[in-house]
């Protein structure tokens, strides 16, 4: 899929999805939202890792602000969060959900729901002068996109509270410190660096990778017995692929497993 807002790009078994607004710094409109929504169902369906980024010098600059979207109000006023509803939730609930792998390649500013975007990736490797920035305390907002989630979970309380109340850059050698990232990379090679790690796992077992990345979701979401309910299902699951098989018969083979994904 390609749309003037997002563009899709297949390299063998993963597909590339750029968010494609560099005039607005990758800024995100509801048109954005919606396109990269498909974008990133269609990339699910038709590969086995997604790498998510940014063209030109942005990752993602957070919402556009200067869009023209229309507000949806009340009897009381503006709803900013009837607009969350329709847009930023259903598209991070995609992300949660994919079957595949995804790699965020975050190769500048990560702001806003764009710090979002990139903390909902599984792998995520940031170039050396990217950095991460929640500056909804600038403007009288909450964090959205999931972010207080996702931060928390990533760096824990502290951390998160720092980014989000004090609404300072975080930047790449600082987020690798906190743990929210996995990767730094020279700004000229992010994309290769994250293209390589999102072909090592789309060589991988396909089934079993999306198993284990809902597995993780789950745990931040569930208790314990919770969680080892569903690791027994997966477990089921899983042992019936074919990948399995082949995983095991190359171990006994004594050689690289050959996994189709099924």
């Amino acid at each position: 899929m390609t749309s003037s807002h997002v563009m899709t790009e297949a390299k063998g078994d993963v597909a590339i999805v750029r968010i494609n607004r560099p005039e607005r710094m990758n800024a995100l409109s509801a048109e954005t939202v919606r396109a990269l929504h498909a974008a990133l169902n269609d990339a699910a369906s038709s590969s086995r890792c997604i790498l998510l980024t940014g063209t030109e010098r942005a990752f993602c600059s957070g919402a556009d602000l200067a869009s023209g979207d229309p507000v949806p109000s009340d009897s009381e006023g503006p709803d900013l969060g009837a607009s969350l509803e329709t847009g930023y939730n259903p598209l991070l609930l995609a992300m949660r959900d994919l079957p595949v792998p995804i790699v965020a390649a975050v190769n500048g500013p990560a702001a806003g729901i764009g710090c979002s975007l990139a903390l909902a990736c599984d792998l995520i490797v940031a170039g050396r002068n990217a950095y991460f920035l929640q500056a909804f305390s600038r403007i009288g907002l909450v964090p959205d996109g999931g972010a207080a989630f996702l931060l928390a979970a990533a760096a824990g309380k502290a951390r998160a509270m720092e980014a989000m109340l004090l609404a300072e850059k975080i930047p790449a050698e600082t987020a690798l410190a906190w743990g929210l990232i996995n990767r730094i990379a020279a700004d000229d090679s992010v994309e290769s660096v994250g293209l390589d790690l999102a072909q090592r796992l789309a060589a991988g077992p396909t089934r079993a990778l999306g198993l284990t990345r809902r597995a993780a979701w789950s745990a931040l979401e569930s208790g314990f017995e919770t969680h080892l309910d569903r690791e027994r299902i997966d477990q089921r699951t899983a042992g019936r692929t074919g990948d399995f098989a082949e995983g095991v018969t190359a171990f006994l083979e004594k050689r690289p497993a050959r996994f189709t994904g099924h």
